[in-house]
């Protein structure tokens, strides 16, 4: 029986997160340049996203690009940009053929305008497509997401457009970038780096969290397979007791 023969289709996770770590270590191993690592890891995406749509996960979000990448060498951010309008360019078959909805988070007007553009152009494409939500965090950070929502909130308040005791959980998600988005269920980070890095700290409050050594750009379906059995065969209790559930 093969890895995702196993798999339960009744228990899968609604919503995969997945930082996506290890070009650089892997062209380093390698004696190449970063940017073949990058390029590498591109083909990872395509094999993990068709996974996940193949069995049936609803919403994947991908970290490909935090707030904290803009501090990269100027020449490696230029590549990183170059290569998400090619890949978008190059991914929209994928996306078409696989049913996959794109959609994108983070501070997206600080992304540079070709890539803007590019963006904008294969969501609108594929808006109409419902087998699987694929989120791309680009130019993304946690705290800057929280902050900017209580900003937004706090001007409401002041504006007497929502009071203060009304403010829960339900409003603070609804300005969130991920207002569309249930929460994650499980959260993969490769390459054995075993921290979260700023992604999704409110979305990921009970998510399960599985680090692999394994690096991005050598990631593949198998391995996705075997997190998420790993996911499956760990009890979920929200706060409850064993008896409860």
């Amino acid at each position: 029986m093969t890895l995702q023969e196993q798999i339960d289709t009744n228990k899968l996770p609604q919503h995969l997160a997945i930082i996506m770590d290890g070009n650089g270590r892997w062209a380093k191993q390698k004696g190449l340049f970063r940017s073949m690592g990058h390029e590498n890891g591109t083909k990872a995406v395509r094999e993990i996203v068709e996974a996940s749509a193949e069995i049936n996960i609803p919403f994947l979000t991908l970290y490909a690009f935090s707030t904290e990448n803009w501090n990269r060498p100027k020449l490696e951010v230029e590549l990183l940009m170059k290569l998400l309008v090619s890949s978008l360019k190059k991914e929209i078959k994928t996306l078409q053929d696989n049913n996959i909805k794109l959609n994108a988070i983070g501070n997206l007007e600080a992304l540079p305008k070709r890539a803007k553009m590019e963006l904008k152009d294969v969501i609108d494409q594929t808006k109409e497509n419902d087998r699987m939500t694929l989120t791309l965090a680009l130019s993304y950070g946690s705290r800057e997401e929280i902050t900017k929502t209580i900003r937004e909130i706090s001007v409401k308040v002041k504006n007497n457009l929502i009071s203060p005791e009304n403010i829960d959980e339900t409003v603070i998600n609804n300005h969130l970038y991920t207002q569309n988005l249930p929460d994650v269920d499980l959260l993969i980070r490769t390459s054995g780096e075993q921290r979260i890095s700023n992604f999704l700290l409110w979305q990921i409050a009970y998510a399960e969290l599985y680090f692999t050594d394994t690096l991005w750009p050598d990631y593949t379906k198998n391995h996705l397979f075997e997190a998420i059995l790993n996911y499956q065969n760990r009890e979920r209790r929200f706060g409850k007791t064993s008896e409860q559930l």
